[in-house]
């Protein structure tokens, strides 16, 4: 999977050719990525992925999840300057991306030490970038929401309007799912968040209620549902997810870890070179 991913990605920038190989002397070289930032690390597997590939030796310094600071020398590649070049743009792309999210997520645990709860991202994800960007934000300390489609029945609100008699869909799913997948109901209310209990959900969605709103679900799920697993997500920001985490859920998603991460700066530089 990694490996037909970073292929994908390098023919996306090489196109029909690198012009510079057609031209450029060639030797072998040594290239240095610096960090230019402050963050966590990730992207170790893809990046290793991508060298080997393209018959790079590359050591590295840090692996996905430490902390990186503004000078810190991330990686060594040694191979041919122009395998290097060809390289360059979509190893650093991989780190930044992936770096990126991961510190998003690791600011966000911050906040939450000390609460014993999941951390989720959401399928809000860029197209053909979900289990990259997945894998990010498992370095930066996050746990994964399901994956898509196949690994989890959610019942949106969208959902939900094609469905006319909920619990006897629900008995219905459970003799056409597999054994082990578990069915997730999202709710806009405290009285539906019930409902969805009696009728027989694994895991409710509190869906952008407030977190008073969820206390009391927790209350009512505590006193007669405790099996079920109860998530937050809508409107919860850095600022505010310490207040739903005093709530009593056991998980708070947000689709934020993913879109709204800024990449980490990395540059690499030629630090050595011998005409071969």
């Amino acid at each position: 999977m990694i490996k037909t991913f970073v292929k994908k990605a390098l023919e996306e920038d090489v196109g029909r050719g690198d012009l510079f190989a057609l031209v450029g002397k060639e030797s072998f070289a040594t290239a240095a990525i610096v960090c230019k930032d402050e963050g966590v690390f990730a992207g170790k597997p893809y990046v290793k992925a991508l060298c080997k590939m393209n018959k790079l030796d590359i050591t590295f310094y840090f692996e996905d999840g430490d902390t990186l600071h503004k000078g810190d020398l991330v990686a060594l590649i040694e191979g041919k300057s122009t395998h290097i070049l060809r390289c360059e743009r979509v190893i650093l792309n991989l780190m930044q991306h992936a770096s990126g999210i991961a510190s998003n997520v690791a600011s966000y645990k911050k906040v939450l030490e000390g609460y014993a709860l999941k951390l989720l991202d959401t399928r809000k994800t860029r197209p053909h970038l979900r289990i990259f960007e997945k894998y990010a934000i498992r370095c930066g300390g996050g746990n994964n929401h399901r994956m898509g489609l196949d690994d989890c029945l959610m019942l949106k609100d969208t959902h939900l309007q094609t469905i006319d008699d909920l619990k006897r869909f629900i008995e219905e799913a459970r003799e056409k799912l597999p054994f082990t997948c578990k069915i997730e109901i999202e709710c806009e209310t405290v009285d539906f968040a019930k409902f969805a209990m009696q009728c027989g959900a694994d895991i409710v969605m509190c869906d952008n209620m407030s977190h008073d709103t969820i206390r009391e679900v927790v209350a009512y799920k505590k006193q007669f549902f405790p099996h079920v697993l109860l998530e937050a997500s809508g409107n919860i920001t850095k600022e505010n997810i310490v207040l739903y985490a005093q709530t009593g859920v056991d998980a708070i998603s947000s689709g934020s870890l993913i879109h709204h991460a800024t990449w980490l700066d990395f540059s690499m530089k030629i630090t050595h070179k011998t005409v071969i």
